[in-house]
């Protein structure tokens, strides 16, 4: 029988049955095709990711993911250690702090009148709706500390919610932030300016005349380039795209600027997942696939790489109970009590 090279591994078709578990259920989807195969190929990866001694595992989450009740995850993924570093935009480091003061998200429609909508001072998120007085008292929280800080100061985003963190702690808001603070975890928010946190600023510049808060992105992707560079290997998972993506990239390509023989070697990620609705034609790092990505050097073409097109609110919240159920504890992570060392 001529032997056919393409023919390697076969697909197995699902079988429903009682009592299977959901990463039963991965494992049997892992075996199929199209994006079911992607999440539970996603699953795996990252299984293998927290089985690896030495490795630092750094999350980016981007969007609005905290309004639509997913932020919870990211803390027990946090106590758990089954990240080590977040990079966030904005809006889910900020908008997760609403509810942990006690506010309500809202469930909503995307077809209801937005002017009436702006009458009753209600945000809208697709189908979620938020009261915009809980949001201003979200802001207003985040400007007294800002105004707590010493002027002039300089502090990375990663300085600056390492205290924040620790204030939220002490109050017993257990947003994303305070947990960090907690488990001694770094957060970048590289885009920090494009949320809740620029409003706040310009609130606490109200609050005191002639006050400056200077947070400086450049120290703090020096920061996390010396994470890297720290790292024996790294994997990284992208709950969507953007600029947390992007950062958390580059660290590939510029932690060979931090050796002697500048650009000679290029350290790519062992392992990268992403859970995206983007697709590569329109020519946006959202879209971009893995295997762009390696022309860069910034994954491996040797390594575990695998894009999910999904909602991230579908396929987070999936992935996460599979891991809970797969791992009891994580074994073997890396510690950064030097990068805290001297930050109060």
């Amino acid at each position: 029988m001529k032997t056919n090279p393409f023919f390697n591994t076969k697909l197995e078709t699902i079988e429903v049955k009682k009592n299977k578990t959901i990463s039963q259920l991965l494992e049997d989807m892992a075996k199929t095709g199209f994006q079911g195969r992607k999440l539970g190929e996603a699953v795996d990866a990252w299984h293998s990711m927290l089985r690896e001694e030495g490795l630092t595992v750094i999350l980016g989450l981007t969007g609005s993911m905290s309004t639509t009740g997913q932020w919870k995850i990211i803390n027990w993924l946090i106590d758990n250690r089954f990240i080590d570093v977040l990079v966030s935009s904005g809006a889910n480091i900020s908008e997760d702090i609403l509810e942990a003061m006690g506010g309500t998200y809202w469930q909503g429609s995307h077809t209801v009148d937005d002017v009436k909508l702006l009458k009753y001072k209600i945000d809208r998120f697709y189908d979620v709706y938020a009261d915009e007085m809980e949001y201003r008292q979200m802001e207003s929280l985040i400007a007294d500390f800002m105004k707590s800080l010493q002027s002039d100061d300089k502090y990375s985003s990663a300085d600056f919610l390492h205290l924040f963190g620790k204030e939220l702690s002490k109050r017993g808001v257990n947003s994303i932030v305070a947990k960090a603070y907690e488990k001694k975890i770094p957060v970048f928010c590289p885009a920090i300016v494009d949320s809740a946190y620029g409003i706040a600023y310009l609130l606490s510049q109200k609050l005191g005349k002639n006050f400056n808060l200077n947070i400086d992105e450049m120290k703090g992707f020096e920061q996390i380039v010396k994470i890297k560079g720290a790292a024996k290997n790294t994997g990284a998972i992208f709950i969507g795209g953007g600029v947390p993506k992007d950062f958390i990239q580059l660290t590939t390509v510029a932690r060979s600027l931090t050796e002697s023989r500048r650009y000679e070697r290029i350290y790519p990620h062992k392992y990268a997942v992403q859970i995206t609705t983007d697709s590569q034609q329109w020519g946006g790092l959202s879209g971009c696939t893995f295997d762009e990505a390696i022309s860069w050097g910034k994954t491996s073409n040797d390594g575990v790489n695998v894009q999910c097109h999904c909602d991230a609110t579908i396929a987070l919240p999936i992935i996460v109970h599979a891991l809970a159920e797969r791992i009891e504890r994580r074994a073997d992570y890396p510690d950064f009590s030097w990068f805290f060392k001297n930050r109060s």
